[in-house]
């Protein structure tokens, strides 16, 4: 499969295998192929949005219900160029201030036509788009005894994220720096302590800005990562998802084979025993 590009086509990677030793990448109780999630806001068409979700190997792509058409036979709208059969639709409650607004919005999805899953935003600051971690906890708690799978969207912080798996969270998606800044990593202790002690899911979400944050974010042995400016935003929207898929590839695959010893003093590669006079 070819991809189109401002300079010609490339190759588009096929989507990831599993190592043996992996384990599949399991959410909820729904599993699935690729450790890429993608989002679909600020592309310059639907089409280029849909050709760079292709691209991507995604098989989860995130819609926020509050800022997009819910009406699938809309052409002009989102949904109408995004097949269930095809994608896992993942409904969001971005723009969403309040653990009410959040919970309204959840629940108008499910009524929609979404599922059971819902990725949860209860933003705290309008600046930053950092979240409300107590509204977020209060609104994982609710939808999740409401039968919502809950993917909840929070800081870096462990003892929220602790809370949220208590909440009922199948998934904690930590950022790695603020929604839409593409800094990329700011704290890979943070992530690897949070993957360290959660036993769900951890997915990484926001702050991603290209394959080499991707990649580096993959290495701390989180299970995903979800992203969407850092694609949208390319210069070559198809380019970058067909990067994004082989760094996050790369990235686990390098995390699983473990990395040598970090040392301050050169040790020479080949053995000293035996060499030519």
């Amino acid at each position: 499969m070819t991809v189109s590009s401002s300079s010609g086509t490339l190759d588009s990677p096929a989507t990831s295998s599993h190592d043996p030793a992996d384990l599949p990448f399991v959410v909820g109780g729904q599993q699935f192929r690729s450790r890429l999630m993608v989002g679909t806001g600020k592309y310059a068409s639907n089409a280029e949005m849909v050709a760079a979700i292709e691209a991507s190997g995604a098989d989860v792509v995130t819609v926020a219900v509050r800022r997009v058409d819910l009406d699938r036979s809309h052409e002009e709208g989102v949904l109408h160029h995004l097949s269930p059969e095809r994608f896992f639709l993942l409904a969001n409650t971005a723009g969403c201030y309040t653990a009410d607004e959040a919970m309204r919005y959840a629940r108008l999805g499910r009524a929609a036509g979404f599922n059971d899953f819902v990725k949860l935003e209860v933003i705290g600051d309008e600046e930053t788009l950092l979240p409300d971690t107590a509204g977020l906890v209060e609104a994982t708690r609710t939808l999740s005894a409401e039968g919502f799978r809950v993917m909840a969207y929070t800081n870096d912080d462990l003892i929220t994220a602790l809370r949220l798996e208590d909440a009922g969270a199948v998934a904690v998606m930590p950022l790695a720096s603020p929604i839409g800044s593409g800094l990329g990593l700011l704290n890979p202790y943070a992530i690897r302590t949070i993957k360290h002690r959660l036993s769900v899911p951890i997915i990484v979400d926001a702050g991603v800005g290209t394959a080499s944050d991707a990649c580096l974010t993959m290495e701390q042995g989180v299970d995903g990562i979800l992203m969407n400016t850092a694609i949208a935003a390319a210069r070559e929207p198809l380019r970058m998802a067909a990067a994004m898929q082989l760094a996050v590839t790369a990235g686990r695959h390098a995390y699983l084979a473990g990395r040598m010893p970090r040392r301050e003093v050169a040790v020479p590669s080949s053995p000293l025993a035996g060499m030519l006079d």
